[in-house]
């Protein structure tokens, strides 16, 4: 797409996104009004809308959804992967309609007002996802006006001095503001969300942006979980004398966390103590041990990406939601590549060879997605039977 190409109008609208590259969608706004500004991703999940918004790994990003079906089986707060949305903003082909589901306790559009997040319809989502494909992941401003006043200029202009997501660190502004304990394990019917009364291992999870359901995963496998800020440090870490230590998901630049995430963890790694990491947690663990990171041209969004285990040669579809990678050439002697994508080969997983200490790019919790990779916990929680 080039400069100053305008998007087809629907009638009378009332949102618009802006590229940085002047190109113009005007479309249908519904959540709340005003504007915000980030980059602009695609999902092609067919089902988890508000898992994928409530994802704090999606802090500075705005959600393309390809699937053109997003609201219609509305809201519900057990479905939610933090307090609120976190996700700067939603596009969609079509409107929400009224929602269709037994679960639902408030419509989407709704939802997204009350927490101030802005979002458009009416898009046409197949040129906006080609467009993000071919030329990268845009800087966007995104506004909601219902009496449909844009100053266009200025939104390009505002997308244009986004400064972008390489260098920063996002996982501050996501993370818990103190320590807590997590108990709740994952969904069942039909009691919902069941409590762990017989932990067998105590585990730190550190918190860049953990997803509830990783949490609920790890306290299914047994574990007493303790969830700690992102900037904990080694010594608060093995403070609670640990069985293994987690390395959540999250946003933002890797390195840029890695200033002092990488410390952390290293020493961590002394300590010779089972190891798991999670998407922004594998990069973590990558860079703690000499590996490197890159931005990637669009990213991993979504719910059907094929991963191979070299270990078993199992082909496993997994959920994704990363902008960032580890560059597998860059992996140390000692450092075995356990995970690639059979889309782009690009890294999936890391483990070192003598001990237990490994991690993925993908979310084996899923939410949504599939739960082929669950085993990943609970090869966490064997390892720390084994050590005990």
């Amino acid at each position: 797409m080039t400069a100053s190409q305008t998007a087809p109008t629907p009638d009378h609208p009332t949102a618009c996104l802006a590229l940085a590259d002047g190109t113009l969608f005007y479309g249908r706004g519904f959540g709340a009004t005003g504007e915000t500004v980030a980059e602009l991703c695609f999902n092609t999940a067919m089902t988890g809308y508000q898992e994928i918004m409530t994802d704090p790994s999606y802090a500075g990003q705005i959600v393309t959804f390809t699937f053109p079906h997003i609201g219609n089986t509305g809201v519900t707060p057990e479905d939610d992967e933090t307090g609120d949305p976190v996700a700067e903003g939603m596009v969609v082909k079509w409107d929400p309609t009224a929602p269709s589901n037994w679960r639902s306790v408030d419509t989407l559009s709704n939802w997204l007002a009350a927490r101030g997040r802005i979002a458009i319809g009416g898009i046409d989502t197949r040129r906006l996802t080609r467009a993000i494909r071919q030329q990268g992941a845009p800087h966007v401003a995104l506004a909601h006006d219902p009496d449909g006043n844009f100053d266009t200029e200025e939104l390009v202009a505002k997308a244009r001095a986004f400064s972008g997501l390489e260098g920063l660190d996002l996982a501050k502004e996501v993370t818990c503001a103190q320590s807590y304990r997590w108990d709740e394990m994952r969904w069942a019917w039909p009691d919902g969300y069941p409590t762990q009364t017989a932990p067998k291992h105590k585990v730190v999870a550190v918190d860049f942006g953990a997803k509830r359901n990783i949490l609920r995963c790890l306290a299914s496998v047994g574990c007493d979980v303790t969830v700690l800020p992102a900037t904990a440090t080694a010594e608060e870490v093995l403070a609670h004398n640990p069985d293994g230590v987690f390395l959540s998901n999250g946003p933002g630049d890797p390195a840029a966390t890695g200033e002092y995430a990488v410390p952390m963890i290293q020493e961590v790694l002394k300590a010779d103590i089972p190891v798991f990491g999670i998407c922004l947690g594998h990069q973590m663990l990558a860079l703690a041990i000499g590996a490197k990171t890159v931005k990637m041209n669009h990213g991993h969004h979504g719910a059907n990406h094929p991963v191979k285990d070299h270990d078993t040669g199992k082909v496993e579809i997994t959920s994704m939601n990363h902008g960032f990678a580890v560059d597998a050439q860059t992996l140390p002697e000692g450092v075995v590549e356990s995970h690639v994508s059979l889309f782009d080969g690009s890294n999936c997983g890391i483990r070192l060879a003598d001990r237990p200490v490994f991690s993925v790019q993908h979310h084996p919790e899923a939410s949504p997605g599939p739960q082929d990779s669950f085993y990943l916990f609970e090869n966490f929680a064997a390892a720390m039977a084994a050590r005990a």
